[in-house]
């Protein structure tokens, strides 16, 4: 994976100016793994240690500059009750990047990651690109979930695995970065295809310098 460390700046500041590309991010998981934490970690960097479950969904927004473009993150945050299947896999539609969540401590949440990457598949696009995150990384010692048994996975799954902590900030920058960074050059490289594939009329001159603004929903 190319490192994205310097290539990437980011802002917490709401932004009005005029964007490249839009991206739905969507946080999936068990309920209880910290996906509210995570994405208040990233879109205002902060952290709540009290635990309230998400009734339906929950939504944020974040703008990045991403290899010189101007990327605005819609993030939709997921509850992982079961009762609220019918409202949540709705919003997988349309979605650019997945990021399946489990808890490093919650033996149970991790069996649960083929339930939710089938839920993906059912629901998702093709080519929405999915990470797979373990949360709560600073409760080292309770850890039930091994690294290596989640990397295991990953390879099997053909997924890549990051462990995050949304209560020191570990990590949650990288793993927004991470799978938007991937979801945005499959983006650019759809809409490069799309123009190679227009007509060009006979004596049209097309100028090299010529910039356009693409929003892919």
């Amino acid at each position: 994976f190319t490192s994205i460390s310097e290539e990437v700046t980011m802002t917490y500041e709401n932004s009005d100016k005029d964007y490249d590309f839009l991206l739905k991010v969507v946080l999936i998981g068990d309920s209880g793994v910290g996906k509210s934490c995570l994405l208040k970690r990233f879109s205002i960097g902060d952290f709540e240690s009290g635990y309230i479950s998400t009734i339906g969904v929950d939504f944020e927004i974040r703008t990045l500059q991403i290899e010189q473009k101007t990327v605005k993150l819609q993030i939709w945050d997921t509850a992982g009750q079961e009762r609220f299947h019918n409202i949540t896999t709705s919003y997988y539609r349309g979605a650019h990047c997945i990021m399946l969540v489990y808890d490093i401590t919650s033996g149970q949440s991790f069996k649960n990651v083929p339930r939710w990457l089938q839920q993906i598949k059912q629901y998702g696009s093709k080519d929405v690109e999915t990470l797979l995150v373990g949360n709560k990384s600073d409760l080292s010692e309770k850890r039930v979930v091994q690294l290596s048994d989640a990397l295991d996975l990953g390879k099997e799954l053909s997924l890549e695995v990051m462990e995050t902590s949304a209560k020191d900030a570990s990590n949650v920058d990288k793993a927004f970065l991470k799978i938007a960074t991937e979801a945005l050059r499959t983006r650019i490289s759809k809409v490069q295809q799309v123009k190679e594939r227009q007509p060009v009329a006979l004596g049209e001159r097309i100028d090299p310098n010529q910039r356009s603004c693409c929003v892919l929903l």
